[in-house]
């Protein structure tokens, strides 16, 4: 990557430059429709909650949008968040009829469940969603869909076998300026795609450099919260949002805000299907305290095309450079060199990629339909996959070599016990 290092300055001027300038939808028929609109009871959706915090709260009121959704169930194994969650249901149908779970299983057993959210800790993404699609439920599973490498892979295998419907949370897939900056870099708009620069932001949670452990909250089943990852004393900041900042549980902000970038790439790319051959990162970690994700993100990858991609600590974006023109796109706009790129039309002889105007939405109309939703399982895990790559290399500090297709490094032993992890207890990935 040597060469890619000489570039960079060129690279990163021309992104300055762009950041400063800043499936056909399931058709209900009126005959299902009630006299006041609602859906008939046989074309609706029933849904249930596993996970009930900030992100799984605002994925459940979502869903609760549309007329042919109803959630009857939420489990979580925080007592108050499960109850916050089942009070919006109930004042939302204006009953008392919402059932409350403390065990996850307890949810994907129930008969009058068709899908279910999975808004957990990202440790327990895969578990959860397992044992889901075993029991014939159809998952909305939240980014990044999974803790591992080997976990993503085992979703994967499970959703196929049982012939379920996944839809993983990375809702930019369905934004407009996301899928059109792709179109433009497939279609060749902008010549041979060089480079692809990725800013996440910084951690926006902090710890003391000391910790003591705290007695665990009236309600809350701290044992149950840790499920398959080691046992460790209880803090306030090791559980919700903040489970993020330790490896045990998460990725830090390279599977918060990186995953839906890395995302983008991966479609933009279209490697859907695969993922970078090489990885290489130099990122800083906390040296105390209770947080242990990296603070300051760098990591390159070399795709087989010769595409080089970089992830790092910095602007919320991303931008695409080929040999005759750049892209820059966030959540806000899309920006391209020249200008009058984006004014672009795709021709109908053209790649156009899967168009959806509603994460949501999307997933309900194939929970219908059986189609493929735009982040099926494959794609989730090729996503989440490069997440892991990268903070692997990162806390290595040293190039590996990645086969995609066998989903292992080349002759690293070291690297390779990173894929995956023990469980603690009988959890298992038995699908």
């Amino acid at each position: 990557m040597k060469q890619h290092q000489s570039t960079r300055r060129q690279f990163l001027k021309k992104t300055a430059l762009l950041g400063a300038a800043m499936a056909a939808p399931t058709i209900i028929p009126a005959s299902a429709l009630g006299k006041d609109g609602a859906t008939a009871p046989s074309e609706r959706i029933t849904m249930g909650i596993i996970g009930s915090g900030l992100q799984g709260t605002s994925n459940m009121q979502g869903f609760m949008g549309f007329k042919d959704v109803q959630m009857v169930a939420v489990a979580d194994v925080d007592k108050s968040h499960r109850e916050a969650a089942a009070a919006i249901v109930n004042k939302k149908y204006g009953n008392k009829d919402c059932a409350l779970h403390n065990e996850f299983e307890m949810l994907n057993d129930r008969d009058d469940i068709d899908a279910v959210i999975i808004a957990t800790p990202d440790h327990w993404h895969v578990l959860t969603a397992i044992d889901a699609v075993k029991k014939g439920k159809d998952t909305y599973v939240q980014k990044p869909l999974a803790w591992s490498i080997e976990e993503g892979r085992a979703l994967v295998n499970a959703v196929q076998k049982h012939k379920r419907i996944l839809q993983t949370g990375s809702q930019q897939r369905s934004a407009r300026q996301f899928r059109f900056a792709c179109e433009l870099v497939r279609n060749g708009r902008i010549g041979t795609l060089k480079y692809v620069n990725i800013g996440i932001p910084g951690n926006n949670k902090f710890c003391e450099p000391t910790w003591s452990p705290e007695p665990v909250p009236e309600g809350f089943d701290y044992d149950r919260w840790l499920g398959p990852a080691p046992w460790a004393e209880y803090h306030h900041q090791r559980c919700h949002y903040e489970f993020r900042f330790s490896l045990d549980y998460s990725g830090g902000q390279v599977t918060n805000f990186g995953a839906h970038n890395l995302d983008i790439a991966q479609w933009g790319l279209g490697m859907d299907a695969s993922g970078p051959v090489e990885v290489s990162g130099n990122g800083v970690f906390p040296e105390s305290g209770l947080f242990t994700t990296a603070t300051q993100v760098y990591f390159e990858c070399r795709y087989a095309n010769g595409v080089e991609l970089v992830c790092k600590t910095g602007r919320f974006g991303m931008t695409f450079e080929g040999t005759e023109g750049t892209i820059y796109v966030d959540r806000k706009q899309i920006v391209t060199l020249p200008d009058e790129l984006k004014k672009e039309k795709i021709g109908d002889d053209e790649i156009h990629l899967y168009e959806s105007s509603n994460h949501y939405r999307n997933f309900i109309d194939c929970v219908k339909s059986r189609e493929k939703a735009i982040c099926d399982e494959e794609v989730g895990h090729r996503s989440s996959t490069v997440c892991n790559l990268g903070n692997i290399a990162m806390r290595l500090g040293r190039k590996l070599d990645w086969d995609p297709k066998a989903e292992r490094f080349v002759n690293d032993d070291e690297a390779n016990q990173y894929l995956g992890r023990d469980m603690r207890g009988d959890w298992s990935l038995e699908a």
